[in-house]
């Protein structure tokens, strides 16, 4: 199996080659990795930390480990490596981490290089980050390793019977710091026993966004103390059912933010020419009177956390067919959080639809009708929203427990 996963690797590598002449996001993963090994050059000889995350939802989960990492262990240096273009193109410029680079494909000899090169005195990897050559590598090299805010599932190949090369990957942990109840009883029946069940870093993450400044002029503006729903990362089937309700229920007195995961020029666009109600435009709102407009639509990034303070409702993007984005945030706020019904992989969805403060939907009926529900009754509003607010709140400490166990090696 090890072999084949090699021959897979190298196949792959040819593939993506290929593919990137004819899709931009694949030209942006094969060209970017072309710098890693010359950005990492400046790492040769530091004392590194190396941090790896898939992509911008796991990022999100490095990012308190990142703080605390820079705040009491300046004296290492942090390299940030990204698996997909999503994370890194957002954060490539994320001012506490030294180096912010394209993680290799997974070859022997890009995991042998990458390694010896920058040689970290510590390597974090993030939520269900598995590359048994990089992992290999380590443990050859006897580096400290532990996975952060880890989430094991019975389908994965650890666990068939005919997953041997990736359960000996695993051995390169020294610890894992796991979600669930679930993802430890996983470990421990594969005879790995060191784990801990920490939680979700994110939680850490989201609760100190509200000790920050979260007021955007503008968005008060626009919001003229009206009812304001904000649609978060949304993608072309979310954004359909949101239009719909826009055109055809939406009442005067309500407002509407829009936050598009596609903020390409003809997406957003074509998106504005769909609804019929006037709508203005983050990058045409110099000198208009934003309160005039019910719907604003944000063709930027790196503001949506706090946009999301102004929303009495939000709607999560993703959760209908591409892959649910951060509803902790919204959460945060204490204000109720509407996602599609393919959540099963996202811990904090499943407990949060459980407990009634995430409304799952599947279709334009009910969207609708819960949008209805939540405008009109404004004591199951409050009460659904305080419901997140508390389930933030009981969910901290994961970064404490890690910071603890990193002390003893740091």
């Amino acid at each position: 199996m090890n072999f084949l996963y090699n021959i897979l690797v190298f196949k792959a590598t040819i593939l993506l080659s290929i593919i990137a002449f004819f899709s931009k996001k694949i030209k942006l993963f094969v060209d970017g990795r072309k710098e890693t090994f010359s950005k990492i050059e400046i790492l040769k000889d530091q004392k590194t930390i190396w941090i790896h995350a898939a992509s911008l939802g796991e990022f999100e989960q490095a990012r308190p480990i990142i703080e605390e990492l820079k705040k009491d262990y300046n004296q290492y240096k942090i390299l940030v490596t990204f698996f997909s273009p999503s994370g890194y193109e957002v954060r490539k410029n994320y001012d506490l981490a030294d180096v912010i680079c394209y993680m290799p494909l997974d070859s022997k000899a890009n995991a042998k290089k990458f390694i010896e090169t920058v040689n970290p005195k510590f390597a974090i990897f993030i939520k269900y980050e598995f590359w048994p050559n990089f992992l290999n590598e380590l443990k050859k090299k006897e580096i400290p390793t532990i996975l952060v805010s880890g989430i094991l599932r019975k389908n994965q190949i650890f666990f068939k019977s005919y997953g041997g090369f990736m359960r000996k990957s695993l051995q390169a942990f020294d610890h894992f710091f796991v979600q669930n109840q679930i993802s430890k009883e996983l470990l421990n029946s594969i005879h790995f026993n060191n784990v801990t069940i920490a939680g979700d870093t994110r939680f850490d993450r989201v609760s100190k966004i509200l000790e920050q400044d979260n007021s955007l002029d503008f968005i008060n503006q626009f919001k003229d103390h009206k009812y304001t729903f904000v649609a978060g990362s949304t993608w072309k089937e979310g954004e359909e059912l949101l239009v719909n309700y826009i055109n055809n229920n939406a009442t005067a007195d309500e407002k509407f933010i829009i936050a598009p995961h596609n903020i390409k020029q003809e997406a957003i666009l074509e998106l504005q020419k769909s609804i019929n109600k006037k709508t203005i435009l983050f990058s045409d709102k110099t000198d208009k009177n934003l309160s005039e407009y019910q719907v604003f639509i944000i063709d930027t990034i790196g503001i949506l956390t706090k946009i999301y303070a102004a929303a009495d409702i939000a709607y999560v993007g993703g959760g209908l067919k591409t892959g649910l984005h951060n509803i902790l945030e919204p959460a945060t706020f204490g204000i109720p959080v509407i996602i599609g019904n393919k959540y099963d992989k996202f811990n904090e969805a499943v407990d949060l639809v459980k407990i009634g403060g995430c409304i799952s939907i599947k279709n334009q009926e009910e969207f609708t009708s819960n949008l209805v529900h939540l405008k009109k009754d404004e004591n199951f509003r409050k009460l659904t929203g305080v419901i997140n607010k508390k389930y933030i709140q009981n969910n901290l400490g994961a970064t404490k427990l890690i910071m603890n166990y990193l002390k003893d090696t740091l």
